[in-house]
């Protein structure tokens, strides 16, 4: 083991304790987070670290900034801003996924696939945690009506912006970090991640699986509400973490497409 090697792991150590101490990492969240930096430090070192920590670190500010204004979004949601390793893995894995074939075969292209899959990643969060600080209602696009904030599947045009404007972050650092890398690499990474937030939002929306609550009535992606079952309104098995995995792997791929055509 080489010195940058040790350090290298001290640093990702370090990271996701710090990421559970301070409750954005549940226990088996940090775990995740070890693994996923392992693969990514193999692969591109602290420069792949340092874009993957942009993703974490600003999704992770917008989750508990104006939480006054995200008020009930939560119960409609399976699970809290504290991550877990299935949130972390859906987020992360296609990343570290991408990062393992550019160890294994040293194309450039996968780097870029790299990029772009955290760009889809931190365009839908933006869109999430940000979306609902708008004034007004968004629209589901399976029903063309407004629906409450935080539902599944439904735009605004704060969230569209602030989707747009997550992708561009990590396609900023990534011209930054990595060597190779012009503006229309940028602009084909922040594409492919606008793209891959568009998907998320169109499995969001007629997919995913829906809950009702059976005491209070509220739609939930949990399946327990009010202390009693919620039936289900919408969808088969493809849950939130699902649908934020595979629009994350769909922006690499798209990226892939783009450069392979």
């Amino acid at each position: 083991m080489t010195v940058e090697s040790f350090f290298l792991i001290l640093f990702i150590l370090a990271i996701s304790i710090g990421g559970w101490k301070t409750k954005n990492l549940s226990s088996s969240g940090a775990v995740m987070a070890v693994v996923i930096g392992l693969f990514i430090g193999n692969a591109y070192g602290f420069k792949g670290l340092f874009v993957l920590g942009v993703f974490f670190l600003s999704s992770s500010i917008w989750s508990h900034l104006f939480k006054k204004a995200k008020v009930g979004i939560e119960d409609r949601l399976a699970k809290t801003s504290i991550r877990d390793w299935q949130q972390v893995l859906a987020n992360g894995g296609p990343a570290a996924l991408f990062a393992l074939m550019f160890s294994l075969t040293g194309e450039e292209v996968f780097t870029f696939a790299f990029a772009a899959s955290i760009a889809g990643a931190n365009s839908d969060t933006w869109a999430s945690e940000i979306g609902p600080l708008s004034h007004k209602s968004p629209f589901s696009i399976r029903s063309f009506k407004r629906v409450p904030k935080g539902t599944s599947g439904a735009i605004s045009l704060v969230g569209t912006a602030a989707a747009v404007i997550g992708s561009v972050i990590i396609s900023l650092t990534a011209l930054l970090m990595f060597d190779g890398m012009d503006f229309i690499s940028l602009m084909l990474i922040t594409v492919s991640g606008f793209l891959g937030n568009i998907i998320d939002t169109l499995l969001g929306a007629f997919v995913q699986l829906d809950f009702r609550c059976r005491v209070c009535g509220i739609h939930t992606e949990s399946t327990v509400h009010c202390g009693k079952q919620t039936e289900r309104t919408k969808g088969f098995w493809m849950n939130n973490e699902l649908v934020n995995a595979l629009s994350s792997l769909m922006a690499g791929v798209i990226l892939l497409l783009f450069y392979w055509r």
